[in-house]
């Protein structure tokens, strides 16, 4: 019982740790909102994505996106547009104590959080080429434990970088390193975007 819990923990805590969209948008979102409640939005939106491609990918549901090209292709385009849309916000954010107007509204990190997390590629990769398929090894109450343990270290992992973000914005008194973070962080929503145009171009052609 045991071991099912301590491999789901390892391998999503595997596939979350490297740096991507989602996890810059999260940091990024902790150190430029004034207060750390004001987070909750892409916390909860991004922890709820997770474990709705988790539990898709350990019921295999997920597979039939893999085998219907077209609708990759439109998903992705829909994905590469709204990440094309957050760079340029995120090279233009400010954090909130050098600017008059408010931090991202909920319905924006709602919007872009979700983009991230349904529209990604890679954690579509991930959950269905990894989760999913190591989640076949169990049945029953291990599957269960399993699947459960893998979705814990998502949520987990949000709030952490949430608070992470937090302290650096509580740090940088000046908000110079918050501005660059930003920069950064388009720069990597860029990177993934391109990712995704190679992705849409191996499917065409």
């Amino acid at each position: 019982m045991i071991q099912p819990i301590i491999h789901g923990f390892l391998l999503a805590l595997g596939l979350i740790l490297p740096l991507g969209a989602q996890n810059v948008f999260v940091f990024n979102q902790g150190a430029n909102q004034k207060r750390l409640i004001c987070t909750l939005p892409v916390i909860i939106t991004a922890g709820l994505c997770d474990t709705f491609l988790i539990v898709l990918a350990i019921l295999g549901v997920s597979l039939i996106l893999m085998s219907l090209p077209i609708l990759q292709i439109v998903i992705y385009i829909v994905g590469l547009v709204f990440l094309l849309y957050m760079a340029w916000s995120l090279w233009h954010e400010k954090p909130d104590h050098l600017k008059t107007y408010n931090s991202m509204s909920a319905k924006k990190q709602i919007g872009f959080a979700l983009s991230v997390s349904l529209l990604n590629p890679h954690a579509i990769m991930d959950t269905i080429g990894v989760i999913g398929t190591s989640a076949t090894v169990y049945s029953g109450t291990d599957k269960l434990l399993f699947s459960i343990s893998t979705i814990v270290v998502s949520w987990l992992w949000f709030i952490l970088l949430a608070i992470l973000g937090k302290l650096l914005g509580s740090i940088d008194k000046t908000g110079k390193y918050i501005i660059i973070l930003n920069k950064f962080s388009s720069i990597i929503v860029l990177i993934v975007s391109l990712i995704i145009i190679k992705n849409i171009l191996s499917i065409i052609f």
